[in-house]
């Protein structure tokens, strides 16, 4: 039986809670500062944000997302000690700050700047509204459905399924070392940031991790956009089915407590979803509410 508390909020702050993402998870010094070589020149590094991923070789040098002004900053001196020569791609998986707010010590350094047009977008809105509008920080090559591109011997893929964690997001495919970039498509063991506004969809998510699933096999690498505690932030393609399941799990336990009655607040008072304990960080009590209320908001519109 779920329990039962009240929200002050009304439609419109809740919204703006949902959005505010939490600097315990995506912005603090959680994480420890480290190149991790994978294969073939990609790799990741991990300081303050989403996971970077990088290629470095003598022919050429590819960064995907930006994490903070501070982190790109290493990753760009640590990057001139692994390949001496500037970037030559940048690409954003998404707009969120947490994987973008590094896009202005990056692009001064880079020949080409890749997003997926809604991500583009979205990052323009989202630098403008501040009142501070930084041109370095928007891609200035965009693409809508695919794109494929030689940078030095590797090959990447990069391609939109569609709305799911946003309504722009990138999967990036080293071709030759069989790595894949899947931003954050892939909140590994951890609650996710559900980002309505930006052009969410649960059920889009839901198919994407299918779809990039089935287009790979058990030797490729994914990197992931976060990762809890216990796990890292790469993994292999069944990684994408147990966060599938989670996102499963999210609209079945809001759906049958629809059909049960209860309201949203009703929904969103637990902590962690019944099946999925691991998905919950004690520093963001919210996510799983916040999740619960997204999910509320896909099945009622």
């Amino acid at each position: 039986m779920l329990s039962r508390r009240s929200f002050l909020l009304t439609g419109s702050a809740a919204m703006a809670g949902a959005v505010a993402l939490p600097t315990s998870v995506f912005g603090g010094v959680g994480h420890v500062l480290n190149f991790t070589p994978i294969r073939k020149g990609v790799g990741t590094f991990t300081m303050r944000g989403g996971t970077i991923g990088y290629l470095a070789t003598p022919d050429a040098v590819v960064v995907v997302d930006t994490q903070y002004a501070e982190p790109a900053a290493t990753v760009l001196s640590g990057l001139r000690e692994r390949a001496d020569r500037s970037i030559d791609v940048l690409i954003n998986t998404h707009h969120h700050g947490d994987h973008t707010n590094g896009n202005a010590v990056l692009s001064p350094h880079t020949g080409q700047f890749i997003a997926h047009v809604e991500a583009a977008r979205l990052k323009k809105v989202a630098v403008e509204s501040r009142g501070e509008p930084e041109p370095a920080s928007y891609p200035t090559t965009t693409y809508s459905e695919s794109l494929q591109m030689r940078a030095g011997t590797e090959l990447l893929d990069l391609r939109h399924h569609g709305p799911a964690h946003t309504g722009g997001d990138t999967v990036v495919h080293f071709v030759e070392a069989n790595v894949v970039h899947m931003g954050d498509l892939v909140f590994n063991r951890m609650p996710p940031f559900i980002d309505m506004p930006g052009g969410a969809s649960i059920a889009g998510w839901i198919q994407t991790l299918e779809t990039v699933h089935d287009r790979f096999d058990q030797d490729t690498v994914f990197i992931h956009g976060h990762a809890g505690p216990n796990y890292g932030v790469t993994g292999t393609r069944e990684d994408l089915l147990a966060f599938r399941d989670f996102l499963s799990g999210l609209l079945e336990y809001v759906q049958k407590g629809l059909q049960a009655g209860y309201d949203v607040d009703g929904l969103a008072s637990v902590d962690r979803l019944p099946d999925f304990p691991e998905h919950y960080l004690d520093s963001w009590k919210d996510a799983i509410p916040n999740a619960i209320r997204a999910a509320h908001l896909e099945l009622t519109r």
